[in-house]
C-alpha cells in the first residue's frame, strides 16, 4: 500500500489532492458552500444545472418566473417576481382543493399545471419564464408544463 512520505514527490491519480494553501480548490467548492451539504451524485448535478439555469432566467412583474419543485409525493409550482423577491401565485397537490383528486403523479401534476394557470391569469399574469429548477424537461414537469399552456399561460 502507498503511504505519503515526505521524500516520495507525487500522488497516484486516483487519491484525491491534498489541500495547501494556494492549491485549487474543487469544483463543489467553486459552486457554493451549499454544494458541500449535498449528499448524492445525483443532487449535485441537479444543483449544477440549476444554478446554470438561474443565470439566464429572470422573473419581473410581467413576466414572473414559473419554478417548479417535485418531491417524491407532490409538486409545487410558483410564479416568482425576482426583482422584489415575492411569490405573486403558488400552486400545488397538496392544496385543499387538490387533496381529493385521484391519479398518477403525472395526471395530479396536470391539474396543478392548469390550477396555476388559472390563477395567474386571475391575477393578470399571462406570460412567464418557465425555470424547470434544474429537472429534465421529462414526465410530471413536462406535464404540468403543457397543462399550463393549455390553461392559458404563454412561455
Amino acid at each position: 500500500m502507498w503511504l505519503p512520505h515526505k521524500e516520495t514527490k507525487g500522488r497516484p491519480k486516483w487519491l484525491p489532492p491534498t489541500k495547501r494553501k494556494g492549491d485549487r480548490i474543487g469544483r463543489r467548492q467553486m459552486i457554493n458552500k451549499k454544494a458541500m451539504a449535498i449528499k448524492s451524485r445525483k443532487e449535485f448535478r441537479r444543483f449544477r444545472i440549476k444554478k446554470r439555469i438561474r443565470k439566464i432566467v429572470q422573473g419581473t412583474p410581467d413576466r414572473p418566473r414559473m419554478t417548479v419543485f417535485r418531491s417524491n409525493k407532490a409538486i409545487y409550482v410558483q410564479l416568482i417576481d425576482d426583482q422584489s423577491g415575492n411569490t405573486l401565485v403558488a400552486a400545488s397537490s397538496v392544496e385543499k382543493s387538490m387533496m381529493d383528486q385521484q391519479g398518477t403523479k403525472t395526471e395530479i401534476a396536470k391539474m396543478v399545471g392548469k390550477r396555476i394557470a388559472e390563477k395567474a391569469l386571475q391575477t393578470g399574469i399571462a406570460t412567464v419564464v418557465f425555470d424547470r429548477n434544474g429537472y429534465l424537461y421529462h414526465g410530471r414537469v413536462k406535464s404540468l408544463a403543457d397543462a399550463a399552456r393549455e390553461g392559458g399561460l404563454k412561455f
